[in-house]
């Protein structure tokens, strides 16, 4: 990757999109407005079937794959695609992904990687053109199975999301014990192979004490010269909140925040180049192999 290593380059990023309804109409409208720049559908949502028709039908969409191992919502549940046995370890006592990274990190890795190859098959056949790959609460980026996320994202000659160091990587707050080694040998292999690696990756602030635009300023203005990749959850009000009552705020309020004016603000006030996905894939394809 070109490294244009004084530029502050941004991609503004909706994760969740394909979980709920508000999430779709969501991404498409701050797509339309320039203050999302790319997305990624979980195609084992119920929502998956309107998001992906969304994407079809407008190519200019940048639209990747949310690679989906967990199903962390307590009344709201989906299920792998490839129904696997028990014994598989990606579900739990019902048949559901488990709500949690720690347990989804103990199934088996051959598991793992026909599951992911079947969410990305669906999303190839219903006309998505995948732009990137990344993944939901980052269980498909831990140690364990960073390497199969890699291998799809070469097969494909897409960008897997990398950011060079995990502990800085929210997931890694609730992912359980772990030892980096696995998860940094395949970042050399990334920079030996010239994919993109971002330098940070800053997540919806969930737990922020503030209101929201004090909370997104401080992110903004925090964001440094290199790769940034900024993970929001947009949803429009109307269904979250039945969804997930506690949390379904902290969704809607940044929604309502990255429709005003002020994202364009801030982007030019700290001399943001906000990117989407597609140009680092062209990029990396532009790569003879």
């Amino acid at each position: 990757m070109s490294s244009n290593s004084g530029a502050k380059r941004v991609v503004i990023h909706e994760d969740d999109v394909g979980m709920s309804h508000g999430a779709n109409t969501a991404f498409v409208e701050l797509m339309k407005l320039g203050t999302c720049s790319s997305g990624s559908v979980m195609v084992p949502c119920p929502w998956f079937p309107e998001a992906a028709e969304i994407a079809a039908a407008d190519p200019a969409l940048d639209v990747g794959v949310h690679l989906t191992l967990t199903s962390e919502q307590k009344s709201y549940r989906w299920r792998p695609l490839t129904a696997p046995p028990k014994s598989a370890g990606l579900t739990d006592e019902q048949g559901y992904f488990w709500p949690d990274v720690p347990r989804a990190r103990k199934a088996a890795p051959e598991a793992v990687e026909a599951e992911l190859r079947a969410q990305i098959a669906v999303a190839v056949a219903a006309g998505i053109d995948p732009t990137h790959f990344d993944a939901h609460m980052g269980t498909a980026q831990m140690p364990e199975f960073v390497a199969i996320s890699r291998k799809l994202a070469a097969e494909y000659r897409v960008p897997m999301l990398l950011v060079k160091d995990y502990s800085r990587y929210n997931p890694a707050s609730y992912a359980g014990p772990l030892d980096p080694a696995g998860y940094d040998a395949e970042i050399v292999k990334a920079r030996a192979a010239g994919e993109p690696v971002f330098d940070i990756v800053h997540e919806t602030p969930w737990a922020r004490q503030t209101d929201a635009e004090t909370a997104y300023r401080a992110i903004f203005a925090s964001i440094e010269p290199g790769l940034t990749f900024m993970s929001m959850h947009f949803n429009q009000p109307g269904d979250f909140e039945t969804i997930n009552p506690e949390w379904a705020h902290i969704r809607t309020e940044e929604y309502a925040l990255f429709r005003t004016p002020k994202i364009k603000e801030w982007v030019k006030q700290f001399g943001i180049d906000v990117i989407g996905m597609r140009p680092l894939r062209d990029e990396m394809r532009a790569k003879p192999n």
